[in-house]
């Protein structure tokens, strides 16, 4: 069934001006006037009504700004008053259910040694609930369950979903909820139909039927010894379509000895100030029985972490989420955006040990690592890019104050502060990459202005490097190998380990011998009869190097010339593995470098074949788990892989230098 209750939209509002402090409601929108100018103009006023300093997502007046410079914005609206709004929260306990929901996200799949390694790793962090599956719906959930049966948790409580008895059964006749008993966990998560409409038209029962599942089912398990959740599926819907219902089946559940009621946006179609309002409403509800309300968000509309913190600001203290926002269609609430909001911006008790925050990137990564999916970089807190700084003005600024474009140190979740390097960076950048790599410029013997002199020489002159090469079509932005020896070519301390004096690759077919029959028909059939095709393709590369390294006394510097061939399954492979048998000989420590990734990528589609190619590789240490990412772009894809080969291999071999070349 629709939302029945849409925001209000019956008026039309234009809005201008290079800044403005605004008040919505569904009956009133008020401009008022400030230090710019006065556009206090009222548009479609039907009632006028107070306007509260500050209100978070309420229903009734919201402030909406809009600021082309930070000075500007006004004192009711910066944080100390928002975070004085939000302090004093009870404790809020985090439910995760990564394990259940978070694994019917698509291309997730997690075997029973995987769900074992993260619900440990969840107790370490703190979390209070860990829902482990429904251990009646699939062999691999009830194994899970059997084997975390003889697992200790520190902080953590093991919850068991499943749903409310069938309609037509018994609590003791019905699979599902022997199931959830032969689970043995202290804690069940029952999901029940909240919804009128998901009643009679998806459930198939009667109305009164499904009260009575949802009664029957909490109070077997609640005599049973177990803490009770009831997961109130569709319940915003079913609140907004048929409000009594709704209220009816928490009712059923609270009154059978249910500890808490999590409110679910199944459908995730529900908006921030619609969910506290319900929830507040909710909440006073049961105020008065001690009943714990909770809030369970999907992401259909991208709202689900501003609808449960919505939920928290409205009273509720249990918030379900998932690890990274895994779930069904596009996703739960992400408790790794959650719980750092809740803990630094709300003040709320959400975890076990306040310290433990500094585990949320590590997390959030090692979750991704099992569930096979890569790290995204754009993630808020625990993201590669959240704390990444590009732009030459930011920069600049942050390495006079950190919290100038940073709203946290990225160090209490856990993660460190990039600055990267690129067209748009100014000698800032250059300068912080340095210092980040530990590198010192070349500084003139004097000191004060002409010190600083050299440096912003130096730096510009990086800059200007990175600027011309970035116009040929590379980019330096997730190519941190590059970029570090980049700046150190630029140290006159500097000296290669190794210089490419020429390669040559050859890519040909290996043939079994009745394809060298002269009769033999090759391809038949095909839109290329004419050409043979060998059963395996194979790449032929020479490569010659000229090594620098010390004498057998390490007295002196020498350069030694190597000429390997190496073979592949393609050039890239074959002079991967020349380069490799040129330089094993010298530094064996290089066995444990491999290449994880090659990307090709054609710049000017429309040159064709003569198009300019950009090649990133990546590289990886298997021992010290070490990786790094090299780039170039040439027209010529081989002589842009060659020269990315190169860059990764010199890039190894920094810390494996003779001392000669420090």
């Amino acid at each position: 069934m629709k939302d029945q209750n849409p925001v209000d939209s019956r008026q039309k509002v234009t809005i201008y001006g290079p800044l403005f402090i605004g008040c919505l409601s569904s009956r009133s929108f008020k401009i008022r006037s400030n230090q710019h100018g006065s556009i206090g103009r009222q548009v479609g006023i039907q009632q006028q009504q107070s306007v509260p300093k500050y209100s978070v997502l309420s229903r009734g007046c919201r402030s909406i700004i809009l600021s082309v410079a930070g000075d500007h914005t006004p004192k009711e609206a910066q944080g100390s008053v928002a975070e004085k709004h939000c302090t004093g929260l009870s404790k809020v306990s985090i439910y995760d259910t990564t394990l259940r929901d978070g694994s019917q996200g698509e291309g997730i799949s997690f075997s029973v040694e995987d769900k074992i390694r993260i619900m440990k790793r969840l107790d370490e962090f703190g979390v209070d609930y860990i829902e482990g599956g429904w251990p009646g719906s699939n062999p691999k959930d009830a194994a899970f369950f059997d084997a975390a049966r003889n697992i200790t948790l520190r902080h953590s409580r093991l919850a068991a979903f499943g749903s409310t008895r069938y309609k037509k059964s018994t609590c003791e006749n019905d699979a599902n909820i022997q199931a959830l008993l032969h689970a043995e966990t202290s804690v069940v998560t029952l999901v029940g139909k909240a919804s009128a409409f998901q009643v009679t038209d998806v459930l198939g029962a009667t109305l009164d039927e499904n009260l009575a599942m949802i009664a029957d089912s909490v109070k077997y398990l609640v005599d049973r010894g177990r803490e009770v959740m009831l997961d109130a599926e569709h319940f915003f819907d079913g609140f907004r379509a048929d409000k009594s219902y709704a209220m009816k089946c928490l009712n059923a559940a609270a009154d059978a000895g249910a500890s808490s009621l999590v409110l679910c946006d199944t459908n995730g179609g529900s908006l921030p100030w619609q969910i506290e309002e319900i929830t507040r409403s909710v909440v006073e509800e049961f105020r008065s029985r001690g009943i714990r309300i909770g809030i369970h968000c999907h992401n259909d509309m991208e709202l689900a972490v501003a609808n449960s913190i919505s939920a928290v600001h409205a009273g509720a203290t249990v918030v379900q989420g998932t690890v990274n926002g895994y779930g069904e269609r596009t996703g739960n609430a992400n408790l790794v955006s959650i719980i750092p909001s809740l803990h630094l911006k709300m003040k709320a008790e959400c975890l076990a040990e306040a310290d433990q925050l500094k585990m949320l990137t590590s997390l959030s990564r090692y979750v991704d690592e099992l569930a096979n999916q890569p790290h995204v970089g754009s993630r808020p807190f625990v993201g590669s890019s959240a704390f990444a700084h590009k732009g030459g003005l930011h920069v600049a600024a942050v390495m006079k104050n950190e919290d100038s474009y940073q709203h946290i140190d990225p160090t209490v979740v856990g993660n460190v502060r990039r600055v990267l390097v690129s067209e748009l960076s100014g000698r800032g950048n250059i300068v912080s990459k340095m210092n980040e790599l530990g590198i010192e410029l070349n500084v003139s013997n004097s000191s004060g202005k002409e010190a600083s002199t050299d440096i912003k020489t130096q730096s510009g002159q990086i800059l200007e490097r990175v600027k011309q090469l970035e116009n040929c079509g590379y980019t330096f932005e997730g190519a941190e190998g590059s970029v570090e020896l980049m700046i150190r070519r630029a140290m006159s301390s500097y000296s290669s380990p190794f210089e490419l004096v020429d390669f040559n690759v050859v890519t040909g077919s290996r043939y079994a011998s009745s394809e060298l029959d002269p009769g033999a028909s090759h391809g038949a059939g095909s839109a290329s009869a004419n050409i043979p095709f060998g059963d395996s393709s194979v790449s032929q590369a020479v490569v010659r190097l000229n090594l620098i390294t010390t004498d057998s006394d390490s007295t002196a510097c020498v350069i030694k010339q190597r000429l390997e061939v190496g073979e592949g399954n393609g050039p890239v492979d074959a002079l991967n593995s020349a380069m490799r048998k040129a330089l094993l000989l010298e530094y064996p420590s290089l066995k444990s470098m491999i290449l994880t990734d090659y990307k090709v990528r054609i710049l000017d589609n429309e040159s064709a074949t003569a198009a300019t190619t950009r090649v990133m590789i990546s590289f990886a240490d298997k021992e010290s788990k070490e990786s790094w990412t090299t780039v170039s772009a040439h027209p010529n894809i081989i002589v842009a892989s060659i020269n990315a080969l190169v860059d990764g291999f010199e890039y190894a071999m920094l810390s494996r230098q003779p001392t000669c070349l420090q």
